[in-house]
């Protein structure tokens, strides 16, 4: 299957229900009926934790401490324990989260444990209480405390940082953010580590230990807490077993039903992309044998919104739960009118349904989450993002694709992306048993998907790269010298030298070393570094935009391109920056208005000349640009 497809491939098609779609009519295979009966919520019993947690709970009290364990087994559980052992000590705490969503949840879940007074939230959307002992936010506000506290000086204002999805460190786009961390943080300070299973953790802390003179433990839980039961959807609305386990193999196989259909020459016709399913009958599919809620991965954002019109018929009864539902829209309303008019408020209460991604406005998001938390809605439609550690309690996750667009290409998941989604299903204390539903599709490869059930958890790897927020920020307060010797601290050089024992560490990182110079060299050129390698003001200005395009917005104000008077225009010409790597996002020219058309060909035209100095993304922006592709 060739999931290599171009960037806008699978969004110039109009979304329309399959054939094979429109006869659905519930039903499941008799194989089933043993495992449905055993759906429900676990008898109330004392918490116990388990052994993982204790062992992390008493190595984080002398060293730091790299907990690995699947989703949903209770790593906050080790976060909450080693931060109010440290309260009662008068410490502080950093919570870092890799999603604003995450750090929503986070914050509203540590307010009932500690009280609302003593816990704050900084993300880029939220700055309450800020000055409060235990603090929640983004890994990138983490990281901006401390170029600042290395600026000024001082020290970072905390006694332990913990790092959730700490497998971050793989991502190919904000890895470098979560070892940036890693490397600036002070030995003094504690790290704990929290992330789903990962196959090199012991390489990780290695490497950690090797950079904070602090020995790093590796806590490691293999087993889920609730299992999981993988399905398959027959187009028929006829759920079947995906897996076979046979005696005589350690490894499950391909159910010999489904084998059967996607070798079928119908089933090569299905789904054809963009369709969407008829998801009210797939709902009510999921209804009639107890699996809901649900939460359905889908490709981008607008694949999210259009689902929501594909619900029309699951109506909600007038039973106490929509009582319920309707008087939290109510009661949010009141305090966020613009929640009234939100085009997909009847959605949400009429239908029982959501979309969640990051096209959302803050609010509303933080109303999904509430509202799925507490089990007022049958399902959220949602970007893969959301597998990254929101805790929404699903019952099931429903796959329609097999890969993960990835800002330039459509990929297949790997085993930790596959395990971060299906850890989503089934959790802790709510449910006994968990389900991850497959539905046939053109680009849902089955083989593929048995393949990772097994699978062993991928390695993480460096993604470190020199930016030019890193490189002014990195000047705002060390010398080349000594901005070399953390680049020699990075874990790709030390990853080099794992592979390499004829080189050192010092070989390892002028690749890196020559990059960060480059981008000095530009700097001085531009007038935004001296030639003592030193920060003029204008960098030490342009330092503290500390968002994509630093140096590009850092230009456009010195020349004076962007709208002066206007703070709306100027809100959204900065927000055009901003890098989401969306699928489609891409908006018609014609709802376009003249004043706004205007400052962007001003911007446009103005910023060339220095973005063809500078070539990558500066001059990618600009291009999009110019085909109506904005990543806002």
């Amino acid at each position: 299957m060739n999931t290599h497809r171009k960037h806008f491939s699978r969004s110039k098609q109009r979304s329309r229900t399959t054939t094979e779609y429109r006869r659905i009519k519930p039903g499941a295979d008799s194989r089933l009926k043993k495992i449905f009966a055993t759906i429900g919520v676990p008898s109330s019993r004392p918490f116990t934790p388990d052994p993982f947690q204790v062992d992390a709970l008493a190595a984080i009290a002398h060293s730091d401490c790299l907990v690995t364990a699947p989703t949903g087994s209770g790593k906050t559980w080790i976060a909450v324990q080693a931060i109010a052992r440290l309260r009662e000590k008068g410490g502080k705490a950093w919570y870092a989260c890799p999603l604003k969503a995450l750090s929503n949840a986070k914050y509203t879940e540590f307010c009932g444990v500690f009280g609302s007074q003593h816990v704050g939230i900084l993300t880029g959307d939220r700055k309450e209480n800020p000055d409060a002992p235990i603090i929640v936010g983004t890994t990138e506000i983490l990281r901006n405390q401390l170029y600042d506290a290395m600026y000024r000086g001082e020290h970072l204002n905390t006694d332990v940082v913990v790092l959730d999805e700490a497998h971050f460190l793989g991502d190919e786009d904000r890895g470098v953010v979560w070892e940036e961390i890693m490397i600036y943080l002070p030995p003094r300070i504690p790290l704990l580590l929290l992330s789903a299973t990962i196959g090199n953790a012991e390489q990780i802390a290695a490497w950690l230990s090797s950079i904070r003179t602090t020995k790093c433990r590796v806590v490691q839980e293999n087993k889920r807490p609730v299992p999981l039961v993988p399905l398959f959807l027959h187009p028929t609305g006829t759920l079947l077993p995906l897996t076979t386990q046979h005696k005589s193999s350690k490894r499950p196989t391909l159910d010999k039903k489904v084998a059967k259909l996607i070798k079928a020459k119908r089933h090569r016709k299905m789904g054809t992309s963009p369709n969407l399913p008829p998801f009210d009958d797939i709902l009510r599919v999921l209804r009639k044998y107890d699996l809901l809620p649900a939460i359905f991965f889908l490709k981008s954002r607008a694949d999210c919104d259009r689902a929501l019109d594909l619900c029309r018929r699951n109506q909600q009864p007038d039973d106490w739960r929509s009582q319920q539902l309707r008087q939290k829209l109510a009661d949010f309303a009141e305090h966020t009118p613009h929640v009234s008019a939100h085009r997909q408020r009847r959605h949400l209460e009429q239908l029982g349904v959501g979309a969640h991604h990051s096209g959302q406005l803050p609010s509303w998001k933080l109303l999904l989450e509430e509202l799925m938390t507490e089990g007022l809605l049958d399902a959220v439609f949602a970007t893969s993002t959301v597998a990254a550690g929101v805790n929404f309690p699903a019952r099931t996750i429903v796959l329609l694709n097999s890969d993960r667009f990835n800002g330039k290409h459509f990929l297949p998941l790997t085993a930790t992306e596959f395990h971060q989604m299906t850890g989503r299903a089934g959790r802790r204390g709510m449910d006994k048993i968990g389900f991850a539903l497959l539905m046939p599709n053109k680009f849902m490869d089955i083989p593929l998907v048995l393949k990772l059930i097994a699978s062993m958890p991928s390695d993480v790897i460096s993604q470190i790269k020199i930016n030019f927020s890193m490189v002014l920020n990195l000047l705002l307060s060390h010398t080349p010298d000594q901005i070399e010797v953390l680049l020699q601290k990075s874990f790709a050089a030390y990853l080099f030298t794992q592979s390499n024992r004829r080189r050192s560490v010092a070989d390892n990182h002028q690749y890196l070393w020559q990059n960060f110079m480059r981008h000095v060299n530009f700097l001085k050129k531009t007038g935004y570094v001296n030639a003592e390698s030193e920060l003029t003001e204008d960098g030490k200005w342009a330092s503290q935009l500390r968002v994509d395009q630093p140096l590009l917005i850092a230009e456009g104000l010195r020349r004076g391109l962007f709208p002066q008077t206007d703070p709306d225009m100027l809100a959204g010409m900065i927000a055009s920056f901003v890098n989401e790597r969306e699928t489609n996002d891409r908006i018609s020219k014609s709802i376009l208005k003249e004043p706004l058309t205007k400052a962007f060909l001003k911007v446009t035209k103005g910023l060339r000349p220095f973005a063809g100095k500078n070539p990558g993304k500066t001059c990618k922006t600009l291009r999009n640009w110019r085909k109506g592709i904005w990543p806002c």
